[in-house]
C-alpha cells in the first residue's frame, strides 16, 4: 500500500485531468443505468397502453431519450479515456525523470555491479507499467465499483428478496481475488526480472558486437539470447495461465448468478409477484452487476501486475546515494586556485581490503603532479577520489583549505576537468561533444578550444565540419581525434584542476605528438594530476609520487627520484630497454621435384 501511495503522489500535478476523468466515470456510470430502465418502461407501456397514438407519443419520447444518452455516453466515454491518459504518461514521465535523476546522485560504486540494461528495464518497462494503473486499472476499479452500488439499488428496487439471492456468488469472487493478489503478483514480478535480465544482455552484446564479431562468437551469443528470450516467455506465460485459471473462475461465478435469477425470477414472475417488465429489466441489471464483477478482474490483474513494476521501480528510488551532498553543504567559494592536499587518505572498495592508506600528499596550485606505479597500486583510485567519485574512507582532501566533502558535489566538480585514457563520446556532431564541457560557448570559444587542442585541421576536413555525425561513442573517429575531441571539451570547461590519465597510448608518433601539445597548452596556469604510464612524458613534473602497496613508496622530482636505487629507476630502466626483434618460426621450404 505504500507502494501504490508513493506513486499515486506523482498524480498530485494531474488533479485536474484526474478530476475530470472521475466526473465523466460517474456520469458514466448514471448514464447506463438508464438504458434497462427505458426498455422497463417501454415493454411496461406495450402491456398496459390505452390507445395507440398515446403509445407511439410514449415510444418516440423514450427513443429520444435513447438517442440524448448515448451521444452522452460517447462524449464521457472519450473524455474519460483521454483525460486518464493524460494523466496516466504524465505519471509515467515524471516518475521517469524522477529516477533518471536519482541515477544521477549515485556513486560510481553503485554502478560497479549494475547492468545498464538492467536500470534501463527498470526506467522504462517497469515505469511503464503505471500508466495501466493510472489510465486503466484505477479507473476501471472506480467504475466498476460505482456500477456495482448503482446497480444494487436498482436491482433493490425492482425486488429486494431476488436481488440478494444475486449475491451469493459474490463471497466467491471475492476469495478468488485475494488469491489473485497472492499468487500472481509474484508471477509478474519475476516476469518483470526477466525481462530486465534478457534487456541487460541485449545491451551488452550490441554493444560489444564488434568483440563478438572477431572472436566468432555470434553463435553462442544467440544461443545466450536464446535462453534468455525463452525464459521471458516461460515467466510469462506462467503469470498468464494463473490469470487464466482465474478469469473463468469469475465468469463461472457470475453465471450462477444467472441461474439463480432464472430460477426464482421466473417463479416469481409465473405466480404474478413480479411484473413480466421488471423481471426483464432484472436481467440487464444483472449483466450490468456481473460485468463490473468481470472488470473488476481484469483490473485487478493490471493493479497486480503495475505493482510488481512499481515494487522495482521503487526498489530503485530507496537507495541512498553513498557520496552526496552533506547537510549544510556551501557552494565553493569562486573559482579555486587548485592548492590541493591529501591528509592520511585511507579508501577501500571491500571492507577490509584496502586499496590506500595513510595518504599524504601537497599539491601546490598550478604545479603538475605525475602518479606512477605498477598496475594495481591505486594511481586512478586517487585520482577519483578528488571529484568524489568515491569517498574516503579516512582521512580527508583538501582543496584551497576547503574538505571536499564541506562543498556541494557539483560545485566542486566544476572546477575539475578530466581527460581519461578510455574517451567517451556521445552519439551526435563534433559540435555537440565539444560543447558538452561549456554548452553556453560561444562559437569563436569552441573552435578556439578545437585550436588548442590540436583537433581544428581534422574537424575541417570532416565531410560536414563541426556538424558531422560521430556515430556512437564517436566509433567514426580514430583514437587519436577521440582524445583530441576530448582535450578540447576539457579546454572549453577551463577548470583549475586538471586529471590526465595517459592520453598518447596507443597511438601513433605524429598523432602522439599533438595531443602532447595539446596537453601541454591545456596545462598552463592549472593545477594537473596525471595517471603516468609512458614514464617519458612526465620527466618536466613538478612533483612524481610512486605508488605501491596502498600507499607511496617514493615522491620527488625526476632527477631526485633517479638519483636513488628505488622503484622509478627501476621502472625506467624496464621502458628504456629496446625491444627484443620479433622473431618469426622458420618454415621448412618445400622441395620442388626437377
Amino acid at each position: 500500500m505504500a507502494i501504490l501511495k508513493t506513486f499515486l503522489g506523482f498524480a498530485q500535478r494531474y488533479r485536474l485531468a484526474l478530476t475530470v476523468t472521475i466526473f465523466s466515470m460517474i456520469a458514466l456510470v448514471g448514464v447506463q443505468l438508464v438504458s434497462p430502465w427505458l426498455i422497463r418502461e417501454l415493454i411496461a407501456a406495450v402491456r398496459t397502453g390505452e390507445t395507440a397514438t398515446a403509445d407511439l407519443d410514449f415510444v418516440t419520447r423514450l427513443a429520444l431519450i435513447a438517442l440524448v444518452i448515448y451521444i452522452a455516453r460517447a462524449g464521457l466515454e472519450f473524455l474519460r479515456s483521454y483525460m486518464a491518459h493524460v494523466a496516466g504518461w504524465g505519471v509515467v514521465a515524471d516518475v521517469r525523470q524522477a529516477v533518471y535523476r536519482h541515477l544521477q546522485r549515485m556513486s560510481m560504486r553503485f554502478y560497479e555491479d549494475k547492468q545498464t540494461g538492467q536500470l534501463m528495464s527498470r526506467m522504462v518497462n517497469d515505469s511503464d507499467l503505471l500508466e495501466k494503473l493510472i489510465a486503466h486499472a484505477v479507473p476501471e476499479v472506480l467504475v466498476n465499483l460505482l456500477t456495482l452500488i448503482g446497480v444494487s439499488i436498482m436491482l433493490f428496487i425492482m425486488s429486494p428478496p431476488l436481488m440478494f439471492l444475486t449475491l451469493i456468488p459474490i463471497p466467491l469472487i471475492l476469495l478468488s481475488m485475494h488469491g489473485f493478489a497472492i499468487y500472481v503478483r509474484p508471477a509478474f514480478r519475476v516476469r518483470q526480472r526477466e525481462l530486465g535480465e534478457l534487456n541487460a544482455i541485449l545491451q551488452d552484446n550490441l554493444s560489444g558486437i564488434r568483440e563478438i564479431k572477431t572472436f566468432t562468437r555470434e553463435d553462442t551469443e544467440a544461443q545466450r539470447i536464446s535462453r534468455r528470450i525463452d525464459n521471458y516467455k516461460d515467466s510469462l506465460l506462467h503469470a498468464l495461465k494463473m490469470m487464466a485459471t482465474f478469469e473463468p473462475f469469475i465468469n463461472f461465478s457470475s453465471a450462477l448468478g444467472l441461474i439463480v435469477v432464472i430460477y426464482f425470477g421466473g417463479r416469481m414472475a409465473l405466480s404474478g409477484t413480479l411484473p413480466i417488465e421488471d423481471l426483464v429489466a432484472f436481467f440487464l441489471y444483472l449483466e450490468m452487476f456481473y460485468q463490473p464483477v468481470r472488470h473488476l478482474s481484469s483490473a485487478w490483474e493490471q493493479v497486480q501486475e503495475a505493482l510488481a513494476g512499481a515494487e522495482r521501480v521503487s526498489e530503485l528510488l530507496d537507495e541512498e546515494p553513498d557520496v552526496d551532498d552533506k547537510p549544510g553543504a556551501l557552494a565553493f567559494p569562486g573559482r579555486a586556485q587548485g592548492a590541493i592536499r591529501f591528509e592520511d587518505v585511507d579508501f577501500s572498495y571491500l571492507k577490509d581490503q584496502p586499496v590506500l592508506r595513510g595518504i599524504d600528499l601537497d599539491i601546490p596550485a598550478s604545479s603538475v603532479v605525475a602518479l606512477v606505479g605498477p598496475t594495481g597500486v591505486g594511481k586512478t583510485t586517487l585520482a577519483s577520489l578528488l571529484p568524489r567519485f568515491y569517498d574516503v574512507s579516512g582521512g580527508r582532501i583538501l582543496i584551497d583549505g576547503h574538505d571536499t566533502r564541506d562543498v556541494t558535489l557539483h560545485s566542486l566538480r566544476s572546477q575539475i576537468s578530466i581527460v581519461l585514457q578510455d574517451v567517451f563520446l556521445f552519439h551526435g556532431t563534433v559540435r555537440d561533444n565539444i560543447l558538452f564541457g561549456r554548452p553556453g560557448a560561444t562559437e569563436d570559444e569552441m573552435r578556439q578550444a578545437a585550436q588548442i587542442a590540436n583537433a581544428d585541421e581534422f574537424i575541417d576536413k570532416l565531410p560536414n565540419g563541426y556538424d558531422t555525425l560521430i556515430g556512437e561513442r564517436g566509433v567514426k573517429l580514430s583514437g587519436g581525434q577521440k582524445q583530441r575531441l576530448a582535450i578540447a571539451r576539457a579546454v572549453l570547461k577551463d577548470a583549475p584542476i586538471l586529471i590526465l590519465d595517459e592520453a598518447t597510448s596507443s597511438v601513433d608518433t605524429e598523432t602522439e605528438m599533438l595531443i602532447q601539445q595539446a596537453l601541454e597548452r591545456l596545462m598552463i596556469g592549472r593545477t594537473t594530476l596525471i595517471i603516468a604510464h609512458r614514464l617519458s612524458t612526465i620527466r618536466n613534473a613538478d612533483q612524481i609520487v610512486v605508488l605501491r602497496d596502498e600507499g607511496i613508496a617514493e615522491k620527488g622530482t625526476h632527477e631526485e627520484l633517479m638519483a636513488i636505487d628505488g622503484i622509478y629507476r627501476h621502472l625506467n630502466v624496464v621502458q628504456a630497454q629496446p625491444d627484443q626483434e620479433l622473431r618469426l618460426p622458420e618454415r621448412k621450404k618445400r622441395s620442388v621435384a626437377a
